[in-house]
């Protein structure tokens, strides 16, 4: 690319950031189209990619360009340690509403009712595209595709669905929600098709979303102990449902 960084600028304000050498990585490895990526040590992440990813090393050496280090720090929010970044075109919504509303499924959705850490959704979407699930859905004003969540889950966005609905649009399927008065979860099998959620850090599961549920269901928690963080009961769940008949991962 003759000049990555004019090109940057001329794709920032509609493109998804890639911060980081694992963000591409896995971004690349999705499917996902990248228009432009630069580094400030072209040989340093070439290195990388010979060590950590060697699926993608010949893609990232005809994709990355090397720039200076003070033009590499002018076009992120803050430098990542291997001075990786890239542009991403978005996935179509439409393609994600297709994803979400193909039947059978064969792995749940994932969503996240409200949520208002950037960091945790995120997390959340990073195990959610380790597990398999189908999509992560976010209800609400948090836009799952910010450049902090997807720093969060290191390119893994192009791995799942993700997309915000509104509760009246959630994908079908049995509603299974997380709530500390539901039935006990080792109790319980989830179906492949189920659609998880799970309530914001702060206030829980809203009117809305509760009078849809199907199903409430608790993790195990000691007395006194208040509540998990949002991601660790996101990859609970998950796990319960990889263990007990739940798609295998491969």
């Amino acid at each position: 690319m003759s000049d990555p960084v004019r090109a940057w600028h001329r794709l920032a304000g509609s493109s998804v950031l890639l911060d980081g050498f694992h963000a591409l990585k896995h971004a690349l490895r999705f499917g996902a189209e990248v228009p432009v990526a630069v580094t400030a040590d072209r040989r340093a992440a070439l290195a990388l990619a010979d060590e950590l990813a060697p699926d993608v090393r010949d893609t990232l050496d005809a994709l990355l360009s090397e720039v200076p280090q003070e033009a590499y720090a002018s076009l992120v929010p803050r430098p990542h340690p291997t001075a990786v970044a890239a542009l991403a075109v978005r996935p179509s919504r439409e393609a994600n509403l297709r994803t979400l509303a193909h039947a059978p499924r064969s792995a749940p959705v994932v969503v996240l009712d409200q949520p208002r850490n950037l960091g945790n959704a995120g997390a959340v979407i990073r195990l959610a595209a380790g597990f398999g699930a189908t999509g992560v859905v976010t209800t609400g004003t948090l836009d799952p595709w910010h450049p902090t969540v997807v720093r969060g889950g290191a390119g893994l966005h192009f791995a799942t669905a993700v997309e915000r609905l509104d509760v009246d649009e959630l994908p079908h399927g049995p509603l299974f929600a997380l709530d500390p008065e539901g039935e006990d979860i080792r109790g319980v099998k989830l179906p492949d098709d189920a659609v998880l959620a799970f309530g914001s850090e702060r206030s829980g599961l809203s009117a809305e979303l509760r009078s849809r549920t199907d199903h409430l269901v608790a993790l195990p928690m000691r007395p006194q102990v208040s509540s998990y963080n949002l991601a660790t009961s996101v990859a609970m769940t998950l796990y319960h449902w990889s263990a007990t008949g739940g798609a295998s991962v491969s």
